[in-house]
């Protein structure tokens, strides 16, 4: 049996537009595995941990709710929230609060194993502006470049969902490797989607833990590297789980392209 986890839109959309070295991963030969979406951030929540199971490389796309888990989310303050399941495989908080410089943990029980992730919020860095700029290449006549400060020598990575017309159409991962101390000028590249006159993007910008932009990472390099059965991307989460936990800083900023 071979299994891949993979969520079929970031899959599609996920695109990373820094330069990294090439990850070797191992191609997943294994039983159904447990699988878990869980995020926090500097946003009122209440936030959710989502728990499935893998299929066959050769079924659809559904992942079968694993109901019944304990989940358990802390963070290095000395609060706690235990999850309450609100649908099939969801679990949601009731008093954790994402706070920027934190470190958060994911307890996950299910069918009698353990599964822990850990996660720090950094610290939150604004999206200045979403700049609207003629596109010169490519299919669509105009492209986005969400425009943000980077801290000087801290090491930062980010994350931008861009959305058009209330539909997400892509994810797009950076570094500072190349742009340390820089105001970000790299556009969101999407070869499947036109943007035109009139339309409305909106870019959710995320500050995350280098382990997350290592998740997303190999998720690219996973739905590109060409191969008949893909591998497994590089979660955060122990006992062989797979999925991550993201402990993010949220910034939203909308533009009407003309």
């Amino acid at each position: 049996m071979k299994n891949i986890f993979f969520f079929s839109v970031l899959a599609a959309t996920v695109l990373a537009t820094s330069c990294q070295q090439v990850i070797d991963i191992e191609l997943n030969d294994k039983d159904a595995a447990v699988v878990i979406e869980a995020n926090i951030a500097d946003q009122p929540g209440p936030y959710t941990v989502t728990v499935t199971k893998t299929v066959n490389f050769s079924d659809p796309n559904v992942f079968p709710a694993v109901s019944g888990a304990f989940v358990v989310m802390n963070d290095d303050a000395g609060n706690i929230d235990t999850l309450t399941e609100t649908s099939p495989g969801v679990y949601s908080t009731s008093t954790m609060q994402g706070v920027p410089g934190r470190t958060y943990t994911v307890r996950v029980t299910a069918e009698n194993k353990t599964y822990t992730a850990h996660s720090r919020m950094p610290v939150a860095i604004p999206l200045d502006s979403l700049v609207v700029v003629e596109s010169s290449f490519g299919a669509s006549p105009f492209y986005i470049i969400p425009q943000w400060q980077d801290p000087s020598g801290t090491g930062d990575h980010y994350r931008c969902i861009e959305y058009l017309n209330n539909e997400r159409i892509g994810a797009f991962i950076y570094d500072d490797a190349f742009s340390d101390g820089l105001v970000n000028g790299q556009p969101l590249l999407n070869f499947e989607t036109e943007l035109q006159s009139g339309d409305t993007v909106r870019v959710e910008f995320q500050c995350i833990d280098p382990a997350v932009y290592l998740y997303f990472f190999s998720m690219e390099q996973t739905a590109n590297n060409g191969t008949a059965a893909p591998a497994n991307p590089e979660s955060n989460f122990d006992n062989e789980a797979l999925g991550y936990f993201n402990a993010h800083t949220v910034s939203v900023r909308t533009v009407v392209v003309q």
